[in-house]
């Protein structure tokens, strides 16, 4: 099983009851042996192009745990899905969320949860490997 990310643009009339549409997509997801593992809702925005004559859609993200081989059977569903105007499925990069962590730690004065090597320049880390410098 493998993390990735869907992101899910829903149709703008969706936004008053979207749990219907919601739903759907997570047995989608479920029926190819995939599981939810966190929902995020960002609510009804503007699109940046008219995608189908819209220029708004409700915009929900996925954090997934799914085979990589389910997950073309569950973009074949997705692409004749009516609710869906678009939808893009990633997966995520962990070593740039790891990095995002440690800045942000760094930004908040949490300098005890960042690890020692973080904390040397980069030419200490250079000369540290083998073979090189002293």
């Amino acid at each position: 099983m493998s993390n990735y990310e869907f992101a899910v643009l829903y149709h703008p009339d969706l936004e008053v009851d979207l749990s219907k549409a919601e739903t759907k997509i997570t047995k989608i997801i479920e029926d190819n042996g995939g599981k939810v593992t966190k929902t995020d809702n960002w609510g009804k925005r503007k699109l940046a192009y008219t995608i189908k004559g819209h220029d708004h859609a409700v915009y929900v993200f996925y954090a997934v745990e799914i085979a990589g081989e389910s997950v073309g059977k569950v973009e074949s569903v997705l692409n004749i899905a009516d609710e869906v105007i678009r939808f893009l499925i990633v997966k995520p990069d962990l070593k740039a969320m790891a990095k995002a962590e440690i800045v942000k730690a760094k930004r908040k004065g949490h300098e005890d949860t960042i690890d020692k090597n973080d904390k040397k320049t980069e030419e200490e880390q250079y000369l540290e490997k083998p073979g090189r410098g002293r």
